[in-house]
């Protein structure tokens, strides 16, 4: 299974649809096999401390190992996966 962590700061209309797109490729390609923590660098600081956040939107992969961070441009999702490698072929 694959756990992921998005860090984003405030709840914009950009970050509204990276979150939307990246939960739909991952239901595309995981089905039900992932997980998915989305965290607001202001309602969770302490979590963005001990991550080591330096700027959003972050993404990370932290199952399964080794632990992969993608920093800033979220808009090819389908790149973004094979970043922090995951599977992302399209299930049929």
């Amino acid at each position: 299974m694959n756990h992921l962590r998005l860090y984003i700061s405030g709840n914009t209309p950009t970050a509204a649809a990276q979150i939307d797109r990246l939960r739909t490729l991952l239901k595309q390609t995981h089905g039900d096999d992932y997980t998915l923590d989305v965290l607001n660098i202001f309602d969770h600081p302490e979590e963005a401390y001990e991550d080591a956040i330096v700027a959003t939107p972050t993404l990370i992969k932290r199952l399964p190992p080794p632990a992969v961070q993608i920093i800033g441009n979220l808009q090819n999702m389908e790149r973004v996966l094979v970043g922090v490698k995951c599977d992302w072929q399209i299930k049929q």
